[in-house]
């Protein structure tokens, strides 16, 4: 028998990673829950755009989920908008003995130093309670600003500093939620949306800063921010709806751990709603967009990765590959020790089980 699974959330990156666990050999589908009320009852291959019937339909009901006994969860509901609610589903899932991985909340992918200790404290009573582990990841925050670092870090005499990009057009992008709510596109610029509070890309991408100083065995000693975004010079639409004339349609920000008074780690973040707009902001190395890995140091590395997909652009195959890294994921964090484990803790991946002739 496989590893049993249930799946929370079909949102676009849930469905994508729902249609991985029913295609993974090693993982037997347990449930699945949803947040909306119009999917409730409907079947797990047709959430999943996936052909057949697996005669699993989507519950909403969180209690149903956990009383299938899973050995894992995939947790893909929005965290972005509801961290705390987030945080409590995953210890209640930890705390029945069900290990989690999946893409939110992004907090915990590395929260030591970033979120409040107890809160922290919390989630890793629950998971020794439950004898369960939790890993969250993505593409970044997540594997281009982690995993690929690790990589090109791990044969370098010195590191001086590593800069990580991405460089994205997200007109295509329908995460209207996402796009409105947490980035501010189309809102004036005299209005702050909640990324761009203060603090709350520290905290976001301070999973990402923490974690790369861990690797590197460096203390950050504060982490700075900074925001330019550039109104609409008209109106247009995108995937996800209007952007009126004056309204945000392109961002740039950084986030940069500071170690001995020098920036040591950065994570710089442009997207536009067309390509047009801040031709002097850094460009994508493939139409459309791309993520950048720059480590100063002996040797020194610049190294581009182009998403691409047979099913969609570039901001489709993104969320293809956080959602491959998450089902990938599954088997090492089930045999992984109890607690909140991290890039750091977890084998590397190989892909093994994933060739297809």
């Amino acid at each position: 028998m496989g590893i049993r699974v249930a799946h929370i959330g079909t949102g676009n990156v849930g469905r994508l990673a729902l249609a991985g666990v029913l295609e993974a050999p090693e993982c037997e589908l347990t449930g699945v829950w949803v947040s909306n009320a119009a999917k409730v009852g409907r079947d797990a291959g047709e959430l999943a755009g996936l052909d057949g019937v697996t005669g699993i339909p989507a519950t909403g009901d969180f209690d149903e989920i956990i009383a299938a006994r899973p050995d894992c969860a995939v947790y893909c509901a929005m965290g972005d908008t509801r961290p705390f609610e987030a945080i409590e589903d995953v210890r209640q899932l930890l705390a029945a003995g069900i290990d989690v991985v999946g893409s939110a909340p992004v907090t915990l992918q590395h929260p030591w130093q970033v979120f409040p200790q107890d809160v922290v404290d919390g989630v890793e009573q629950a998971a020794r309670d439950g004898g369960a582990s939790l890993f969250i990841t993505g593409v970044d925050p997540g594997f281009a600003n982690d995993l690929l670092p690790f990589a090109l870090m791990s044969t370098c005499r010195r590191v001086e500093q590593v800069r990580c990009l991405e460089i994205a057009d997200y007109a295509t992008y329908d995460g209207a939620t996402v796009m409105f709510d947490v980035m501010g596109f189309g809102k004036p610029e005299d209005e702050t949306p909640m990324l761009y509070l203060p603090g709350v890309l520290g905290m976001a991408w301070g999973t990402t800063i923490r974690q790369l100083a861990a690797g590197l065995g460096v203390e950050v000693d504060e982490i700075t921010e900074h925001v330019e975004r550039e109104p609409a010079p008209e109106a247009f639409d995108v995937a996800a709806g209007h952007i009126p004339r004056g309204g945000t349609a392109a961002v740039r920000f950084e986030i940069t751990g500071v170690v001995a008074g020098r920036p040591a780690i950065v994570v710089e973040h442009v997207t536009r709603l067309r390509e047009d707009l801040r031709p002097d902001w850094a460009r994508p190395a493939q139409p459309g967009g791309s993520y950048r890995v720059e480590i100063t140091g002996e040797p020194s590395y610049a190294v581009d990765i182009c998403p691409t997909s047979r099913q969609g652009d570039h901001n489709h195959a993104a969320i293809v590959a956080a959602a491959g890294r998450i089902v990938n994921a599954i088997p090492a964090v089930v045999a992984a020790e109890p607690g909140i484990r991290t890039t750091l803790d977890l084998p590397l991946g190989t892909g093994k089980g994933r060739f297809a002739a």
